[in-house]
């Protein structure tokens, strides 16, 4: 088995695009078409070096992608890098996929100096918890979104 992490491509589309809409229907989501083409755009562009995703590779087969968001914080004079989107297929799960991803988000990171990494979950994401414990610290914060 041959794991391979690296940055989107023009040509992963059509994989980009079933792993995102995999991940948005297990958090009961979905985003118009117009918006898979504005952010898979958003994610090629190297006009927007804030905005980025990368996708793993098993045997030469779309595993899993995660997506991060570099920002100013106004407690830090470094940019921080937001985690927004992680997804292993399940048929990669428990190979190591998650951990590659989250660890290649942190030397993306750590490349651009942001001295932090942070990101959400839903409380019954059993699963991807017990790895999230093993490779960051969990926060007492809870989130709030404008009402719609």
């Amino acid at each position: 088995m041959t794991l391979t992490i690296r940055p989107l491509a023009a040509a992963d589309e059509s994989d980009w695009r079933r792993l995102w809409t995999a991940y948005l229907a297990f958090y009961e989501s979905g985003v118009t078409e117009e918006v898979y083409c504005s952010t898979f755009a958003r994610l090629l562009d190297p006009a927007r070096p804030q905005q980025n995703g990368l996708i793993a590779l098993i045997d030469g087969q779309a595993a899993g992608l995660v997506h991060y968001i570099f920002h100013p914080h106004n407690w830090r004079i470094e940019d921080v890098c937001y985690l927004q989107d992680l997804y292993t297929a399940p048929a990669f799960r428990g190979t190591g996929v998650g951990r590659a991803l989250i660890e290649a988000v942190y030397a993306a990171a750590d490349e651009r100096g942001a001295p932090s990494v942070y990101w959400l979950t839903q409380d019954f994401n059993e699963t991807a918890r017990v790895l999230y414990d093993r490779v960051a610290n969990l926060t007492p914060f809870i989130k709030y979104q404008r009402q719609e």
